[in-house]
């Protein structure tokens, strides 16, 4: 299931913080100084191996982009990127390339391209993938299976708890001791991919590409504006995380939209509205109950047996953002059993996410490199629990001290231990090349607020918020897909009319007790 995937390659966003503007005054706000490396290659071979079948390889172009590891340092080495070009349907080409970057940060977009195939791109243009540095198909991958192996774990421990923290942070540890001594965990961050898709542009030959990003994508993507705007012909953002804030305190903006859009469409639905009346007041009293009291149950998980879940305040509020938002039918009911004392549904769903650890697919180490340099240090604790009280101040304090999918973040970078990043990491892009910025109303990711949030400095950009829509629109057809096509066919006048007839997804009436 997609969704899975999704959930275990998040990435994730937060709310403005008072460091989001570079000071120019201070030497650390400035881009990191490069030395000279011998140009970057690009080297024709075999696809990429992958761990499950990706068609859009099949008649693919492929290689290897060869980079420096460290473009800070001298004789730093050299990264092998793989690289997958997707032909035209029409030979030659008529139009410029699309080159897309994928979330996480840590997922690969040769693995899993960002691309819905019910609405294919290439008619008139090639596809460009790029494994980004860290992920699965470069020559220097940076797994954890430690921490995923801590995820199917923590289905039985307290969400918030200090032992839940230690745990994690081991886990953390064991990763890194593991990867530091033969790697540079500094050099897989933002800043060095935005180099490496500009020596990709060049190795090439391209003068000029369009740009799809997704999630963490974005992120990427606008960094990458600044330092190569005028080989960008147009550019979609789907799902945003703004650089600027990004950190712990910018997640529960997007959560409270996405849960404020989703009980309010069941207040719209006269079934659901009768069947299950106060969600949203039952939900907040549902965390408050369940953090002072937890339920302990044991659910029957395929290939791995019984396993014990906790159900506690945590943790409901994050199957709320992830997993609810993606399986938006079964919000209402699977709320009304847990209020009835059945804590079976929502442990069976937490466990089948979770609790496989073999399916993780989220690259852990250099989603770490890049959120411990370019999150983390730019927003205190205080800060992000602010951001918190602003936008649940129903909920316990325990739950607003760890921020939604993100929890003890702060305590894991302590032990990943990279250098925070130059303030001109969380610069503002501002931009005049056309845009489309992309969002779904059930997204508890990358909510809608901060699509608006880039859209006020990308002058010649286009808002289209889908309704119904999780975390990647691109994978919700038809609507996203279809703007997406849309856009990229004439940048100055999508249509984006399905937003208007869009119906939001029904929810399960279950039968009354």
């Amino acid at each position: 299931m997609r969704f899975v995937n999704q959930i275990t390659a998040i990435a994730f966003v937060s709310i403005l913080v008072s460091s989001a503007c570079s000071n120019n005054s201070d030497p650390s706000s400035s881009p990191p100084t490069t030395v000279a490396h011998p140009p970057a290659e690009f080297v024709e071979g075999p696809c990429a191996k992958t761990p499950n079948p990706v068609p859009l390889l099949e008649n693919a172009r492929c290689g290897e982009l060869l980079v420096p590891v460290n473009r800070t340092k001298e004789d730093s080495g050299t990264l092998r990127l793989a690289v997958a070009i997707v032909p035209s349907e029409t030979q030659p080409p008529t139009k410029a390339p699309i080159v897309f970057l994928m979330g996480g940060p840590g997922q690969d977009g040769v693995t899993d391209p960002p691309i819905n195939p019910d609405v294919p791109l290439n008619r008139d243009r090639d596809l460009i993938l790029m494994g980004q540095r860290g992920n699965a198909t470069s020559s220097s991958p940076l797994p954890c299976p430690e921490i995923f192996e801590f995820f199917a774990q923590r289905i039985g421990m307290a969400w918030n708890a200090e032992s839940t923290r230690d745990a994690y942070v081991e886990a953390v540890k064991e990763c890194h001791d593991r990867l530091a001594p033969t790697v540079d965990l500094s050099a897989f961050n933002s800043t060095e991919s935005t180099d490496d898709l500009i020596d990709l542009r060049k190795a090439l030959g391209l003068e000029k590409w369009n740009v799809f990003s997704h999630s963490y994508g974005t992120d990427l993507a606008l960094i990458y504006m600044r330092q190569d705007a005028d080989a960008i012909e147009s550019i979609v953002f789907d799902g945003v995380t703004p650089p600027s804030v990004g950190a712990l305190g910018w997640t529960w903006a997007s959560a409270r939209q996405a849960f404020d859009n989703m009980v309010k469409a069941c207040e719209g639905q006269p079934a659901c509205k009768e069947r299950y009346p106060d969600l949203g007041a039952t939900f907040i009293r549902l965390v408050n109950e369940l953090e002072a009291k937890p339920i302990t149950t044991t659910v029957n998980v395929e290939g791995v047996g019984d396993t014990k879940v906790v159900v506690d305040g945590g943790m409901l509020l994050n199957w709320f953002v992830p997993v609810a938002t993606h399986l938006p039918k079964e919000f209402p009911s699977t709320v009304d059993e847990l209020a009835n004392g059945n804590a079976q549904p929502i442990a069976s769903r937490w466990a089948e996410v979770w609790g496989h650890p073999e399916r993780g697919v989220l690259h852990w180490g250099l989603t770490l490199s890049i959120w411990c340099r370019e999150w983390i240090p730019f927003e205190t604790a205080e800060q992000s629990m602010q951001q918190a009280e602003k936008e649940f101040p129903e909920l316990p304090e325990s739950v607003r001290a760890q921020a939604p999918q993100l929890p003890f973040l702060r305590d894991a970078c302590e032990v990943w231990d990279v250098p925070k990043a130059p303030d001109s990491i969380r610069d503002i892009t501002v931009s005049d090349i056309p845009s489309l910025v992309l969002s779904g109303t059930y997204d508890g990711q990358t909510g809608a607020v901060w699509g608006d949030y880039i859209a006020k400095d990308l002058s010649h950009s286009i808002v289209a918020v889908v309704p119904g829509a999780a975390h990647g629109v691109y994978a919700e057809p038809p609507c996203g897909a279809e703007i997406i096509a849309s856009f990229f066919h004439n940048p100055e006048k999508p249509d984006t009319s399905c937003t208007d007839t869009t119906q939001l997804p029904a929810y399960d009436i279950l039968p009354p007790r």
